[in-house]
């Protein structure tokens, strides 16, 4: 007899609970794959080598939106510095120190500028950004890594920011003290042509400090960790319901082909006789002899 699980209801069954399976282990690798990938507010493209500069307008547009994976790009801008546009932006040394990188505006075009981050200068060597060494004057060439604007606020920050500091290099903060169309992005000082000027006096040298590189280690996203907890959860649940469906159809599969309960012969495969166990009237007593009616 053809099974109950081999009948086309059942088969549709089987493909259902197939699929649904398969959508939950795909969705669960692809979580845990997510969750071993760096933030996406971090920049993870390996540094450009600086011989492999495009110009700034091939790569970025003035006022168009500039996302993690466009970082660490060699680029090459040409402008002039806006003078005694400088402002400083606090941040840390690698090797920790306290803190502030020098940011100015290069001028590309009319009206537009992107910001440029010269250096970095430790806490105790710049009272205000009017203290730093000025950037070159005319026209300068720079070249460097883009880099998107800074999204959140790490290491040290200042309680307070002063006049001519910035909390961080961001276009959305810098547009409110520069009177320019700014472009998303900013650029990290790798070369210059010309080179600033020799400082002199008490004027401060700027370390050039150049982009880091992207993380070489896993980072464990743990909220992608429980998706795909969850997703390997629903999996589960499916083939267990797939179980109990299976197991119920095979019970009453049985029950259906089976004898019902109280059938027609006693086990024994012998009659029972009458409603009350007695033999009807004109057959044998049971001990042989004939039953007779006397008559008076």
């Amino acid at each position: 007899m053809r099974s109950v699980l081999v009948k086309p209801g059942w088969i549709g069954t089987h493909l259902l609970a197939v699929l649904a399976l398969a959508v939950c282990l795909v969705a669960g690798y692809w979580q845990f794959v997510r969750a071993q990938e760096p933030s996406r507010e971090v920049v993870d493209n390996p540094v450009e080598r600086l011989s492999q500069a495009r110009p700034l307008g091939e790569v970025l547009e003035p006022g168009a939106y500039m996302s993690e994976s466009e970082g660490n790009q060699a680029v090459r801008a040409t402008g002039v510095y806006a003078p005694g546009r400088q402002r400083l932006a606090p941040a840390r040394s690698p090797e920790g120190e306290k803190g502030y990188y020098v940011v100015a505006p290069l001028v590309t075009g009319e009206d537009t500028a992107i910001a440029v981050s010269r250096g970095w200068l430790p806490e105790n060597a710049a009272d205000s950004a009017q203290s730093v060494a000025p950037p070159p004057e005319g026209e300068v060439t720079v070249t460097g890594w883009l880099l998107p604007p800074d999204k959140a606020e790490e290491g040290y920050v200042p309680m307070d920011v002063p006049e001519d500091h910035v909390a961080r290099i961001a276009p959305s903060l810098l547009v409110n003290q520069w009177p320019y169309r700014l472009y998303e992005g900013y650029l990290v000082l790798g070369e210059q042509r010309p080179q600033d000027p020799a400082s002199g006096g008490s004027a401060a040298e700027l370390r050039e400090i150049p982009p880091p590189e992207p993380p070489k280690r896993t980072v464990w996203d743990w909220r992608n960790v429980g998706y795909a907890a969850q997703w390997l959860v629903f999996g589960v649940a499916v083939v267990v319901f797939w179980l109990s469906l299976v197991r119920r159809a095979l019970q009453e599969g049985g029950s259906a082909d089976g004898d019902p309960p109280g059938g027609e012969g006693d086990s024994d495969g012998n009659d029972s006789g009458g409603a009350d166990g007695r033999a009807p009237a004109g057959e044998d007593s049971g001990d042989g002899d004939q039953v007779s009616v006397a008559r008076t």
